[in-house]
């Protein structure tokens, strides 16, 4: 028999990228869209292709996703973010691994391939970047902070072949917004640190660089290869700084000057 599959997926204000999403799921039997407060037209979209939507208030990834799975009335349910499709190849693969899988397992990982800067994205550590999204309902659980939120699953995992597609983010300024955010996630996470911290970032900043545009081969990625190294290396350094910045005692207005 055809296992049934529910795509289920967390938004808000994602109109412009989860077309693709939407465009790509006809294999899967039911598309749930968990949206926290969409002003744009991400609600609509949905609604349109046939996706059941539900609004939930945010309650940070993990738990929203979480909330996301349990509304899920597949055997199967396929956790996907707005910024990413399921390919043909992937689906079939999906397919054909569902109508022969074992009753001992439990979940299914993927490589994800990200596009970015007009190219797909295949060095500097970004592919294969293998994620457990496929999990048999009843079998998985969303763990984790603001930060690096993980679908663990209790049982086996298979390892599937063809690639999640991802488009990862919209420009620069969106990969420079983000690695802003996280680090200020970072931050509130750790809290302030002292000089010594501060300093250390200096060679691990140099080190991030390095590993993503020679060891992991970036430079193979071309232009967009040497930009994700180097805001990849940014955001060390701005974990570190504003880390030092979190332990000083600055105040709103500088004092009078010295004269």
């Amino acid at each position: 028999m055809k296992a049934e599959i529910s795509i289920v997926v967390i938004a808000c204000n994602e109109a412009d990228r989860i077309g693709h999403l939407l465009e790509h799921a006809n294999f899967a039997d039911e598309v749930i869209v968990v949206d926290s407060g969409s002003t744009d037209a991400t609600v609509a979209l949905c609604e349109a292709a046939g996706a059941r939507v539900i609004h939930h208030d945010w309650m940070g990834y993990a738990d929203q996703k979480q909330f996301a799975m349990e509304q899920a009335k597949g055997q199967w349910i396929l956790n996907l973010d707005a910024d990413e499709f399921v390919p043909e190849e992937l689906a079939a693969e999906i397919q054909k691994a569902l109508a022969s899988a074992a009753s001992e397992t439990a979940g299914f990982s993927m490589p994800r391939l990200s596009y970015y800067l007009g190219r797909w994205i295949r060095h500097g550590g970004w592919y294969p970047d293998r994620k457990i999204r496929l999990v048999r309902k009843g079998a998985g659980s969303w763990v984790g902070d603001g930060l690096h939120e993980k679908l663990m699953v209790d049982g086996s995992v298979e390892a599937l072949s063809a690639a999640l597609r991802h488009l990862v983010y919209r420009n620069i300024s969106d990969h420079v917004t983000t690695a802003n955010r996280f680090s200020d996630v970072y931050v509130k996470s750790r809290g302030g640190a002292g000089p010594l911290f501060l300093l250390s970032g200096i060679p691990h900043t140099l080190g991030k660089f390095l590993e993503c545009y020679l060891w992991k081969r970036g430079f193979l990625d071309g232009w967009p290869g040497l930009i994700i190294a180097m805001i990849s290396s940014g955001y060390i350094f701005l974990k570190h700084a504003k880390a030092w910045e979190a332990a000083q005692n600055f105040t709103d207005y500088p004092p009078s000057p010295e004269h």
